[in-house]
């Protein structure tokens, strides 16, 4: 009998040390996947590279409603081809200067813009080429996506060049 419990412990021990490798390597498989997507999202984030280049770039009307999240706002823009990823976005408003700052309204973005020049839109910091969002008596109609006859009188020259509709979807 001792050599039979010799036998099996030594089969134990070896199949302890083959349970405790394949544990270790599961465990650095895990870790090395973990760390890859890590860096991947972290990279998506950082790394703000429009969808189009320069000439290929498309102009897309985008509204904005009152009361709509920011992961409202970004699943609107990746619907419309603006972007990749809407949870990324939410993440690159929270890190950036526009954090709250995005605003209702109706916007003419383009695809071979980054996401930091859309947001200076949607905050209103940029408001080159966008549509005028006044009423006829000169206000401003904060959070409104409605466009006057009125308002549209007073637009600039850039829209005036624009194709009808400016090329609305």
């Amino acid at each position: 009998m001792g050599k039979q419990d010799r036998k099996q412990k030594k089969s134990s021990i070896i199949a302890g040390g083959f349970l405790r490798f394949g544990l270790y390597v599961c465990v650095i498989i895990a870790v090395v996947y973990i760390g890859k997507s890590a860096f991947d999202f972290g990279y998506a984030i950082f790394n703000q590279v429009p969808m189009a280049s320069e000439e290929d770039g498309r102009d897309i009307t985008v509204v904005v409603e009152d009361g709509d999240s920011v992961y409202q706002i970004g699943k609107t823009l990746k619907n419309k081809g603006l972007i990749e990823d809407a949870k990324i976005f939410v993440i690159q408003e929270k890190l950036s200067n526009y954090k709250g700052k995005l605003q209702a309204g109706t916007y003419i973005l383009n695809t071979s813009m980054n996401v930091e020049e859309m947001m200076a839109v949607l905050a209103r910091e940029n408001t080159e080429g966008q549509p005028d969002q006044t009423n006829p008596a000169g206000e401003t109609k904060e959070g409104s996506s409605d466009l006057t006859d009125g308002a549209k009188e007073g637009s600039t020259d850039q829209q005036e060049g624009q194709d009808e509709g400016g090329e609305q979807q």
